[in-house]
């Protein structure tokens, strides 16, 4: 088991790279759910301004 985590003497390359990895797929998953909240609150504000448009 050891030596599967030393990975041949690239240990440190091999799990920095899948850290790196990890953290980036992290922010893209954030990022993406950010971009969404704020997709969908622009829509909702166009909504209620067209409505009330409508009905002034």
């Amino acid at each position: 088991m050891r030596d599967f985590f030393a990975m041949g003497g690239y240990a440190a390359w091999v799990w920095s790279a899948f850290g790196l990895t990890l953290v980036v797929l992290v922010a893209n998953e954030l990022a993406a759910g950010r971009r969404y909240r704020q997709a969908i609150q622009r829509l909702q504000l166009r909504i209620s301004r067209e409505q009330g448009g409508r009905q002034g």
